[in-house]
């Protein structure tokens, strides 16, 4: 039997629920709650959206990995930045003491649920499609999880409920 990891870590696109399920799980799991793109913002001064336009998506990344690899926490749930995978040094630290989970959501419902992706402060190259993004990612996401939770369909209840039922299956 594996230790369960002090941490549950929630990757996902932009619009996978990683905020609305993080605060849920943490309530259910007494945990504490931490939102990356929160912290990004408060430490930063700005949104998310002020960074990607006057310095560039590039600087959005680079900020983003700063704050994943100075945080040192124990028994949190932690819901990244959609971009938080394009840093290998910043999963192997979240994975250093938390289990990372993917929140998978198909394009069309990540697309339905934020529709303006102009204002939402996406760390993606100049003209990248929303779908290419998407493209882009899932293979990191993938390749990153230690449990993926297939959200259609779910409410954030349930996405939580799966998410406390993998754990518990893969660590005890």
């Amino acid at each position: 039997m594996k230790p369960i990891p002090s941490n549950l870590v929630l990757i996902g696109m932009p619009g996978a629920g990683k905020s609305t399920a993080g605060v849920i799980l943490a309530k259910n799991t007494r945990r504490n709650f931490i939102d990356t793109d929160v912290l990004i913002q408060t430490l930063q001064g700005r949104t998310l959206q002020d960074i990607v336009d006057t310095d560039g998506y590039a600087s959005l990344r680079t900020i983003e990995e700063e704050i994943l690899l100075g945080l040192s926490v124990q028994n949190h749930v932690i819901a990244t930045g959609g971009s938080a995978v394009y840093s290998d040094r910043a999963m192997k630290h979240l994975k250093s003491d938390g289990v990372l989970v993917f929140l998978d959501v198909d394009l069309a419902t990540l697309e339905w649920r934020v529709r303006d992706f102009s204002r939402r402060g996406l760390a993606r190259q100049p003209g990248q499609s929303f779908a290419e993004l998407f493209d882009e990612r899932l293979a990191l996401y993938t390749r990153n999880a230690d449990i993926t939770i297939t959200c259609a369909s779910m409410t954030q209840e349930q996405v939580c409920e799966n998410i406390i039922g993998a754990v518990r299956e893969k660590y005890t």
